[in-house]
């Protein structure tokens, strides 16, 4: 799996619904900091 990738879409569809990393990280039930990690590539969970 290329995190990259997956990151840069994480991003794309975030950004596309108005949600910033902290609203999409209340709605995933995880933390902002999780979800910044998930778009830079850096996460591998």
């Amino acid at each position: 799996m290329d995190h990259e990738k997956t990151g840069a879409l994480i991003r794309k569809l975030r950004t596309e619904k108005g949600l910033t990393q902290r609203a999409l990280a209340e709605r995933l039930h995880v933390s902002d900091k999780a979800v910044s990690k998930w778009e830079r590539g850096v996460s591998h969970s």
